[in-house]
């Protein structure tokens, strides 16, 4: 099954970004669960879509009414949601952020 981790943090967690993962992104590629996955610029760079009534609605980020945004994601393969979840507990930003795990949904 193949699962989204949405990486999250506040502020703080751009202190982070230099770090990388300390080595998680190439023990889980040798594991053979990572699939993909990458950093995502700040909040303020990126725009929020919306199509309403055909009419563009175009806004600059930050995007969600929270303290913490998405600041990267990774996808891997696991046999179930416990592997994942197993997976994603041992990434860094775990002990900094909040780590989002969602499976997909099957492919068409």
């Amino acid at each position: 099954m193949r699962y989204l981790l949405l990486i999250r943090g506040d502020e703080s967690a751009a202190a982070h970004a230099d770090e990388g993962c300390f080595g998680w992104s190439e023990r889980m590629l040798e594991r053979g669960v990572l699939q993909g996955g990458g950093g995502l610029r700040p909040p303020a760079e990126g725009k929020a879509v919306r199509v309403r009534r055909r009419q563009l609605l175009l806004s600059d980020g930050p995007f969600a009414e929270t303290k913490e945004q998405v600041g990267g994601f990774c996808l891997i393969e696991c046999a179930d949601m416990d592997e994942a979840v197993e997976v994603a507990a041992q990434h860094p930003a775990a002990g900094y952020g909040t780590i989002e795990v969602r499976e997909l949904w099957p492919p068409l």
